[in-house]
């Protein structure tokens, strides 16, 4: 994926709604300085210095999607305690709707402590229940699963073996998610896989992997054997394997196999680095990205989250910047409609005056230049629209474009005169005028005002049209004529 469909991903994410069932806890982080040995035992002092309460367990994996803007439904069942009501009002503070969270007295609310110095871990120390959850709250959950399955778009799955995932409460969400059509995406724990059955993908590690399926993994033929014991007993629709360094694999039912390298550039923390995978995964899944897209944009969180310290969360931001990374200086510039519509709401808050045109730009001349120029000088904002490739065949013939759509695109973004880029399927720009409501709507001097696509569209809100000539001599068609004059 390039940037301008990450973009749109981001935007697409922000209707999506997941639940997010499993072990909720608390990550407390004391940060410190270990100078010294105690008097009292062979064992380190610390002396903290500063101390960081944050949502651990399947809350890590709420904590990545809201911070990549989906819409958070927890469902799980923690204790009546203080660590339980610190739990309910970091999650609620984030808003995430924790309708489903259950309240158990019986129970402790998981809490991990970590002491830390020298970006080391020196000791951690749990607070937890482990045992199952009692029957009457896996009713609670199999109930509200059965009347609120349909509002969501993914059931994210983060198991931690604390007792929240019984068989009983795995069954009816997988049974319940395949009748809805809704992707089931599970972190999985354990030995014994078969509770996950019928699920849509599991994320296992490496070391999960080899364990659930008695295969050593070793080198690629033992990992796609490892895959394919798992695929089939399992009855998944895929399955991704994280490789730490050596990055992830996916593999489906159909018989797919792709192995994605790491794009990790420093690794300070693995810690969370499984939750952000399934987190964005999962979000992939929802916003109806393919599998491999949805894989690779994991792998790229995944590679940028283990370059912090502690369980952190990433944000667009980061995503797009790692993304944009092969184009940096003008990919920025190419975007969908969806993300333009947002882009220029906010530029017109700001008091921009918008220009927009359109055309197809094969072959890139100087009088396409002075022309996005002088259209450019129009306004503070510069939205060119070019036609796709199928579009260009249909208005120019078979024959054209000389250049493709992707590549017209950066040719144009990396021109200071142009703000941003949009391809559009359509014979004219009429949709793209209609959702952006441009300040001017600028054409060519060989158009009449009465022939201008849009203008009544622009008129009607106070906008107007401008002609703009074109330098005499110069277009595509003449290049393409003097090319052939010169060399057949």
């Amino acid at each position: 994926m390039d940037r301008k469909e990450t973009e749109s991903f981001f935007t697409r994410a922000k209707e999506i709604r997941a639940l997010v069932i499993g072990d909720l806890m608390l990550d407390e982080y004391l940060w410190g300085r270990a100078d010294r040995i105690s008097p009292e035992a062979p064992v380190q002092v610390v002396d903290v210095i500063s101390e960081d309460l944050r949502l651990g367990g399947a809350g890590n994996v709420v904590n990545n999607l809201v911070a990549l803007g989906c819409q958070v439904t927890a469902c799980s069942v923690i204790g009546a305690d203080d660590n339980g009501t610190t739990l309910f009002q970091v999650l609620n503070g984030m808003g995430v709707d924790t309708v489903a969270v259950f309240e158990d007295p019986e129970r402790r609310t998981g809490k991990k402590t970590r002491v830390l110095a020298a970006h080391q871990q020196i000791v951690r120390i749990d607070r937890e229940s482990k045992g199952e959850i009692a029957a009457a709250f896996e009713d609670r959950i199999i109930a509200f699963l059965e009347k609120q399955g349909p509002s969501f778009q993914v059931f994210v799955v983060s198991d931690y073996l604390k007792g929240v995932l019984t068989a009983r409460v795995l069954h009816a969400l997988i049974t319940i998610g395949k009748s809805l059509r809704i992707p089931v995406v599970i972190d999985p724990k354990g030995n014994d896989y078969s509770k996950y059955r019928g699920a849509t993908l599991i994320t296992p590690n490496r070391k999960e992997a080899e364990q659930a399926s008695l295969v050593p993994i070793t080198d690629e033929i033992s990992l796609n054997a490892s895959a394919s014991r798992l695929l089939a007993a399992l009855e998944l629709s895929a399955l991704l394997i994280t490789r730490s360094e050596a990055g992830m694999s996916l593999f489906n039912a159909e018989g797919l196999t792709l192995h994605i390298p790491t794009v990790a550039r420093e690794v300070f923390d693995v810690t969370g680095a499984g939750d952000t995978v399934l987190a964005v995964l999962s979000l992939g899944l929802a916003v109806g990205l393919s599998m491999t897209d949805s894989a690779r944009l994991a792998n790229t969180a995944a590679g940028i989250v283990v370059g912090k310290l502690g369980t952190s969360t990433i944000t667009p931001d980061e995503i797009l910047d790692e993304v944009g990374r092969s184009h940096k200086d003008c990919d920025g510039k190419i975007k969908n409609l969806d993300v333009m519509i947002e882009l220029i709401e906010k530029e017109r808050i700001r008091g921009r005056k918008i220009v927009f045109t359109n055309g197809c730009f094969d072959l890139l001349h100087v009088g396409h230049v002075k022309y996005l120029q002088k259209a450019r000088s129009l306004g503070d904002l510069l939205v060119l629209a070019i036609n796709s490739d199928e579009s260009v065949r249909r208005l120019k013939g078979v024959k054209r474009p000389l250049i493709g759509e992707e590549e017209r695109a950066h040719i144009l973004a990396a021109l200071d005169c142009i703000d941003y880029v949009l391809i559009f399927e359509e014979d004219t720009p009429l949709r793209l005028i209609s959702a952006l409501k441009p300040d001017i709507l600028v054409k060519g001097g060989d158009y009449t005002l009465d022939g201008v696509v849009g203008r009544e569209i622009v008129e009607s809100y106070g906008g107007r049209v401008e002609l703009v000539s074109f330098v005499d001599g110069k277009s595509t068609t003449n290049i393409i004529e003097k090319i052939l004059e010169s060399y057949s």
